[in-house]
């Protein structure tokens, strides 16, 4: 196989993120071969070094996988949850190893979240270096004017730093606002913020795209693996090349509207449609 950067192997396997993956080798707490290693350069074979991280032997990585979601109300989008609370992990596909959630949503909002065991893919797509649009459909307290529209739309300020935006008015009457946003990072609370500022609170939040994947109509708590198309797209997103997987061609994913679940143990994969909720159902938050 091929040598690759230490810090790249510990990304790809899932340990930290590459930038924490640095950190970790400069603090002297990684190994390869027994050796301990401060310096970034290094690059090994991954199926030949044995490589230990404060003393646990890291495996190489499995091959690269992602997920799309559709977060339902009333989940938190960590891996664990101090106050026990559910999160998107107990919704996650749990035959394919340790995954990790791509960036957040709020516990009280719906929609597209992606899981990985792609470090940098990860890394790269919340990144604000690669500029990755996140839209939303979001419903606010009061009916908004003109102006107010006009004010989101040519992009505002938040904690001094300017926040571009794309905004279309879906609806308007009885006493709320439809709309549709998008943004190009994903700082805390960053919507919620926005239009607080401008006089109208959020009351539905959902996230409809993440860059170039859409959730079209995959149900609430179900989850599906990309296509190699929709693969190919998130990665000329980031700048990387998209590599086909190895070994004989697998199935594509099944289409939005279905999820694959893992079947029991001697039982035949299959797949079919689910629903599955964390939290109270909120009127289909």
């Amino acid at each position: 196989m091929a040598l690759e950067r230490l810090q790249k192997f510990l990304s790809r396997a899932g340990v930290a993120s590459r930038r924490h993956a640095e950190d970790l080798i400069l603090d002297g707490k990684v190994k390869v071969n027994g050796q301990v290693v401060t310096e970034l350069g290094v690059k090994i074979d991954p199926d030949k070094d044995r490589v230990q991280v404060e003393g646990k032997r890291v495996q190489p990585p499995a091959p690269p996988v992602t997920f799309m979601l559709h977060k339902p109300y009333g989940c938190v989008s960590t891996t664990s949850d101090p106050q026990g609370r559910r999160t998107v992990m107990d919704l996650a596909p749990r035959e394919y190893g340790r995954l990790y959630p791509v960036g957040r949503l709020d516990y009280d909002a719906t929609g597209l979240m992606l899981l990985t065991n792609d470090g940098e893919l990860a890394e790269r797509l919340t990144h604000p270096r690669y500029q990755v649009p996140r839209t939303y459909r979001v419903t606010v307290d009061g009916e908004m004017g003109d102006k107010s529209l006009a004010q989101l739309a040519g992009g505002v300020e938040l904690d001094g730093r300017p926040v571009s935006t794309e905004v279309k008015l879906l609806k308007r009457g009885n006493g709320r606002t439809i709309l549709e946003i998008t943004v190009w990072e994903g700082r805390y609370h960053l919507l919620k913020r926005l239009f607080e500022d401008v006089g109208y609170p959020v009351l539905k939040l959902k996230r409809m795209a993440f860059g170039p994947l859409h959730l079209g109509r995959l149900e609430r708590g179900a989850w599906r693996p990309l296509t190699r198309q929709e693969q190919m797209n998130l990665q000329l997103t980031v700048g990387r090349k998209y590599l086909k997987p190895k070994g004989p061609a697998k199935a594509e994913a099944p289409s939005p509207e279905t999820a694959v679940q893992p079947a029991p143990a001697g039982m035949p994969r299959r797949v079919r449609r689910v629903k599955i909720r964390c939290g109270p159902d909120k009127n289909e938050r």
